[in-house]
Order: structure tokens, then C-alpha cells, then sequence
């Protein structure tokens, strides 16, 4: 019996190369799906960043639309209405500048991972920007 293989041995060894395989399989799929959901939450962050950045550059727009109309040319109120827009968002940093007739608005949000954690990776971050051009009208033209 020394030339022969024991068939019992050989049924265990395809055993344990099945099982490494649908181990390496499930690891492989829960990469993958762990990167979907976390890749959703970095799109969803990026949405956000950029409808709050043009949120921010319309309250700006707005403000200094309503000064002009009073007969004041304050552009610092567009700058603090903007400002005070980002203020109230959660995970949300931004930033309002003016340049010439223009207000620009920068934003950044973090979003929690909840796959990519376990890699060491606890947030991603997303930017957004907009910008309100203010065009005179009216006795300002």
C-alpha cells in the first residue's frame, strides 16, 4: 500500500481548497461592496458640498440684490449672509471671498466611512464651490 493514495486524504485536502477559496471570494465581495457604500457616501458628500456652496453664494446674492435696492452698495452683507448660511451646516466648513463684483464661495464636507474604517480610513472629504456675479441694474448701470 506504500504506491496507492488514500482516497480519504484526498477528499479532505479538496475540502480545505474550497473553503480557502469561498473565504478569499467573501473577503474579495465585502471589499467591494464596502467600497460602493463608502463611494456613495463620498458622492453624496460632493452633492452636498456643492448645493450648499451655491446655497451660501445665493443668500450672498440675495443680501446684496436687497441693499442695492435700498441705495446702499454693502457688499460685506452678502459676505455675512453667506457666512451665516454655512454656519448652520453640520460637518461643513467654508470659506466667502469677494473678488471685484464677484462673491465666491468654497465649501468642504467630511462624511464617515463605514467599510473603509476598518482600513484605517474614517472619513472622506468632499469640496464644492459657486460663485454669484452681481451684475449692476437699473441707476447702478
Amino acid at each position: 500500500m506504500t504506491g496507492t493514495s488514500h482516497p480519504a486524504a484526498s477528499r479532505d485536502e479538496r475540502g480545505l481548497s474550497v473553503s480557502a477559496y469561498a473565504i478569499v471570494v467573501l473577503i474579495a465581495l465585502i471589499l467591494v461592496a464596502g467600497l460602493v457604500i463608502d463611494g456613495g457616501q463620498r458622492v453624496a458628500a460632493a452633492g452636498r458640498a456643492e448645493s450648499v456652496a451655491a446655497e451660501a453664494a445665493r443668500a450672498a446674492g440675495n443680501a446684496i440684490a436687497t441693499h442695492r435696492l435700498a441705495g446702499s452698495r454693502q457688499t460685506a452683507a452678502g459676505v455675512r449672509a453667506a457666512r451665516n448660511h454655512l454656519a448652520g451646516q453640520p460637518r461643513l466648513t467654508g470659506e466667502v471671498r469677494v473678488r471685484g463684483s464677484t462673491i465666491l464661495v468654497t465649501t468642504e464636507v467630511t462624511a464617515p466611512t463605514l467599510f473603509l474604517g476598518l482600513l484605517g480610513i474614517r472619513t472622506l472629504t468632499a469640496r464644492g464651490s459657486a460663485e454669484a456675479r452681481l451684475y449692476p441694474t437699473g441707476a447702478d448701470g
